[in-house]
């Protein structure tokens, strides 16, 4: 008798699917995003016993349901924490922290600025639908000004929250954006997320079909994405445009970035500014561009250091005796409770 052994070098998309019924609403963004996060576990032959998926509360904390691996829907905005916990418990478990704009950016806001800069080796994916999907409609602190929602009857006062700026901000040392339905760009960035040592912050527009229907529809519509969108690659012109004939290059004599066009008032592609990820201050620019400029897209800001959790545990290894974290924890200043 022959007996065949699939490795997870050889393991499809559809071996990381659990058993469980995909419960999100009809024509929803977060299919594909589960579609690609599949496809690129499967790419990089994830090891599902290895693996872990941790979210808040949310539509995108139905996630870890949906994964033939380990997971643990945790509460609101807490997911960080936890996923850290994780980590530093088995720093070779594999740790994806899945979580949306209000998720992770208002109530959850605190534990994602410390879980950024602490540089803790997770993916961070963040779903941005601008809304809160899940509590039916009520802006987010990504929500644009004049938003009408059941929060904001005659229109948000407030300026929005944006994801990658923040995460930047917070000190964060991988930051990409991408779209739910660019499929093969999202698995990409993904699959870059995930070889990233340290903090990987991924930021995914994704569309609300019921509470904020087509709000990046500007960005995203098939007639308008050659000119609303800048896919950044790392040393390689920052050009855009259906036939490429537009770039971004730097205002002569401030740090300011402008709109150009090649061949116009003597443009040339020497004047348009090659992208850098390992250069924050640009990503900065980046991550801000608003209409009338592009939305960027891709790797924004990459520059690798030794993650927090490799960290604590080589600190606790030079400490005399045992390298065991949990016996430095108990060695001095502890108490014990006798009822």
């Amino acid at each position: 008798m022959t007996v065949t052994t699939i490795t997870d070098a050889q393991l499809a998309p559809k071996d990381y699917a659990s058993d469980q019924e995909v419960r999100w609403c009809p024509g929803c963004g977060d299919y594909a995003i589960l579609k690609a996060v599949q496809k690129a576990c499967a790419e990089l032959g994830v090891k599902r016993e290895q693996t872990v998926f941790v979210s808040g509360i949310g539509c995108a904390a139905r996630f870890p349901y949906y994964m033939s691996t380990y997971g643990f829907h945790t509460v609101h905005g807490r997911a960080p924490a936890i996923a850290t916990g994780i980590k530093l418990a088995n720093p070779e478990l594999d740790v994806w922290v899945m979580t949306g704009d209000g998720d992770g950016l208002s109530i959850g806001g605190n534990h994602m600025l410390h879980v950024l800069r602490r540089n803790v080796d997770l993916q961070i994916i963040l779903f941005n639908n601008e809304i809160y999907g899940l509590t039916k409609g009520q802006y987010s602190p990504t929500s644009r000004r004049g938003t009408r929602s059941p929060s904001t009857p005659l229109g948000s006062l407030e300026y929005p929250v944006s994801a990658c700026v923040f995460a930047l901000g917070a000190g964060a040392r991988f930051v990409a954006r991408s779209v739910d339905t660019l499929q093969p760009h999202l698995v990409a960035v993904l699959k870059r997320a995930r070889a990233h040592q340290g903090a990987s912050f991924v930021e995914i527009l994704q569309n609300c079909v019921v509470f904020n229907d087509a709000v990046f529809e500007h960005i995203t519509g098939k007639t308008v994405a050659p000119d609303a969108q800048i896919v950044v690659e790392h040393a390689q012109p920052l050009l855009f445009g259906k036939n490429k004939e537009k770039g971004l290059r730097l205002v002569p004599g401030k740090l300011e970035l402008e709109v150009v066009t090649l061949d116009e008032n003597g443009v040339t592609a020497a004047d348009i500014l090659v992208h850098d990820e390992t250069n924050r201050a640009l990503a900065q620019h980046l991550a801000s561009l608003e209409p009338p400029f592009p939305t960027a897209m891709g790797v924004l800001y990459c520059n690798p250091t030794l993650s927090y959790e490799r960290e604590v545990y080589a600190q606790a290894g030079a400490q005399k005796g045992p390298a065991d974290l949990d016996v430095l924890l108990r060695k001095e200043r502890t108490w014990v409770v006798e009822g």
